[in-house]
C-alpha cells in the first residue's frame, strides 16, 4: 500500500482493539444499582399469573411478589415500584380501592416492607386508572371529562394511605396540573416529610403503553391525550419539568424511555435533581417479540437499550428486566 506519511495521524480504533481496552474507556457504565423494577401485584390470586404481551413478566400474587422483592435485593437492584391490580368488582368511578388502606396496593406495600425492609427503595404508582371503572386517571365530571381539581382532592388521600402503609417514594403518574404540590402538602401533614416523589414529569400519550393495558388489567376506553403529552411536544417538558421542582419534586421522570431519548436528555442537562427514565412494556415487548423470531440477539438489545438510556442521562431506570439485567451486570456482562 502507498505510504502517506503520517496519515490517518488520528486512529480512534486504536481504542477499540480489546474487550479490556474498550471497557476501560467507556463512557457510560450501567450499574445493578441504576435500575428499578416495576411489579404488578393482582388481588385475589394464589399463583403468578403472566401476561400474554410481556413474555416472562407476570401479575403477582402477594408471596410471589415478596419473593420478586427479595431477588431483586440479591441481585443489587436499587427500587421496585409497585403497581396494584384489584378485582373487577371493586373498581368504581372514583378509584375508591385506590384510597382503602387494605386495597391490594396498600397490601403490597405493606408485604414488601415486612420483606425486605430499607434494603430496596419501595415506590408506588400514585394515580386512579386501576381502580376506576372508566379507566382514566382522575375523576371525571359531568361531561365525561377528567375533572383535574377533584382528581388532586383522590391524589392527596392516595398519597397518605400509601405513606401509612409504608413507602419509600411515591409517583404520582396522572399528568394532573398541580398534583406534586398537593402531594406534598398532603404527606406533609399527615408528618410524612420523609417520604420522597418521584414526578413523572413528561409522560408521554404513547402507542407504546399497550402492553400495560393488559399488565393493569385497564378499562379505558378512547384515550387520554388530554392530560398526557402530545409525542410532537419538546419544550413543553421543560415547563412541566420547571413547574414540578418548584412544587417540590425531589425526581424527575421521563416516560417512555427510549423514543424521548432526546426529552431525557434536555432534562438531564437542565436540572440537579436525580433523573429517571421508564422503559414501558411496549418497549420490552419489542425487544422479546423480535427475540423470539430470532432477528436480534435479545441479552445483546436488552443491554443495548439500557446503556442508550443511561448515556441519554438518566440516573436510574425503571425496567421490567431489572432483575436480569443486574444478574447480568454483576457477571461482567454488558
Amino acid at each position: 500500500m502507498t505510504s502517506y506519511g503520517s496519515f490517518p495521524g488520528a486512529r480512534p480504533r486504536r481504542l477499540r482493539t480489546t474487550p479490556a481496552l474498550r471497557r476501560m474507556v467507556a463512557e457510560t457504565r450501567l450499574d445493578p444499582a441504576d435500575l428499578i423494577l416495576p411489579a404488578f401485584v393482582r388481588e385475589g390470586v394464589t399463583e403468578p399469573v403472566p401476561i400474554s404481551a410481556m413474555p416472562g413478566v407476570v401479575q403477582h400474587s402477594r408471596d410471589t411478589l415478596r419473593k420478586a422483592a427479595v431477588e431483586a435485593v440479591a441481585a443489587g437492584v436499587s427500587g421496585i415500584m409497585l403497581f396494584g391490580v384489584p378485582e373487577d368488582a371493586k373498581k368504581d368511578a372514583l378509584g375508591t380501592a385506590g384510597t382503602d388502606p387494605d386495597g391490594i396496593l396498600q397490601q403490597a406495600i405493606r408485604d414488601v416492607r415486612a420483606e425486605v425492609g430499607d434494603e430496596l427503595v419501595i415506590m408506588s404508582d400514585l394515580c386512579l386508572d386501576e381502580y376506576t371503572d372508566h379507566g382514566h386517571c382522575g375523576v371525571l365530571d359531568e361531561h365525561g371529562r377528567v375533572d383535574n381539581d377533584a382528581t388532586l382532592e383522590r391524589y392527596a388521600e392516595m398519597a397518605q394511605v400509601q405513606a401509612d402503609a409504608g413507602v419509600h417514594v411515591v409517583g404520582p403518574s396522572g399528568m394532573m396540573d398541580g398534583q406534586v404540590g398537593v402531594i406534598r402538602d398532603a404527606l406533609d401533614t399527615i408528618g410524612k416529610e420523609d417520604v420522597s416523589i418521584l414526578a413523572y414529569t413528561a409522560k408521554y400519550s404513547s402507542a407504546f403503553y399497550g402492553p400495560f393495558r393488559e399488565a393493569v388489567g385497564s378499562s379505558l376506553t378512547g384515550d387520554r391525550k388530554t392530560y398526557q403529552q402530545d409525542p410532537a411536544n419538546a419544550r413543553e417538558s421543560l415547563r412541566e419539568l420547571a413547574l414540578d421542582l418548584a412544587e417540590g419534586a425531589d425526581m424527575v421522570m421521563v416516560k417512555p424511555a427510549g423514543p424521548y431519548l432526546d426529552i431525557l436528555a434536555k432534562v438531564a442537562e437542565s436540572v440537579d435533581v436525580p433523573v429517571a427514565a421508564y422503559q414501558i412494556s411496549g418497549e420490552y415487548a419489542m425487544v422479546e417479540a423480535a427475540a423470539e423470531k430470532g432477528w436480534i440477539d435479545r441479552d445483546k438489545a436488552i443491554m443495548e437499550t439500557l446503556t442508550g438510556i443511561r448515556r441519554a442521562g438518566a440516573r436510574m431506570i425503571l425496567t421490567y428486566w431489572a432483575t436480569e439485567a443486574a444478574q447480568k451486570l454483576a457477571h461482567g456482562i454488558r
